[in-house]
């Protein structure tokens, strides 16, 4: 499998969904994952802004706010190449656009968290197989990010990734640095890996 190509080919069917699909989907995907027990028992939720087609969590997030837990947003960290901070996030809390262009927390502003210390992170997916296994968008981010948690298994943070189930790969093949997620939410089913 060429990666890039089949990064590039989901990324374009991402896209492609109309707004009315997208928001659809991103309903039943909302309400597959809310039902889940870990999430009813997660205090420390980590989510992110939807780009690019990406699966927009703003459901989970509303969903979250109502349900009294604490929020938090990656934004990239200043200094550790390829690394994520976790920034607690309130209806007020000052945005700014990275070197992605994707909005973020202004750090300088906001309460950090260690990524250890949440309870379930939310990540958008470019493809997936049933194994666990994840096509990111190629920064390494999460993985530098929760490279930690290859070294010592925890149940806290669960990574769980959202995607479209079409964006489902029959297999990935894993580099040795590759952080593979506890499970997976589509609009037709939750994945425990």
């Amino acid at each position: 499998m060429d990666t890039a190509k089949t990064r590039k080919l989901l990324r374009s069917q991402r896209r492609e969904l109309s707004p009315k699909q997208q928001a659809v989907m991103a309903d039943q995907i909302a309400a597959n994952l809310c039902s889940q027990s870990f999430f009813i028992r997660a205090k420390r939720v980590a989510i992110y802004l939807a780009n690019e087609g990406e699966v927009n969590p703003s459901i989970i997030y509303d969903i979250c706010q109502k349900s009294g837990k604490k929020l938090f947003l990656p934004a990239i960290h200043p200094f550790k190449q390829n690394r994520l901070h976790f920034a607690q996030v309130k209806p007020n809390s000052a945005l700014a656009s990275n070197r992605f262009g994707i909005l973020e927390p202004c750090i300088k502003s906001a309460t950090l968290s260690p990524p250890w210390s949440l309870d379930l992170i939310l990540m958008p997916l470019v493809g997936f197989d049933r194994q666990g296994n994840r096509l990111g968008m190629g920064g390494g981010f999460y993985d530098r990010t929760f490279a930690f948690t290859a070294k010592k298994p925890s149940p806290s943070p669960k990574l769980i990734g959202l995607a479209y189930s079409f964006q489902e790969l029959k297999a990935l093949k894993p580099q040795s640095w590759d952080i593979p997620v506890s499970g997976i939410v589509t609009e037709k089913e939750y994945l425990s890996i």
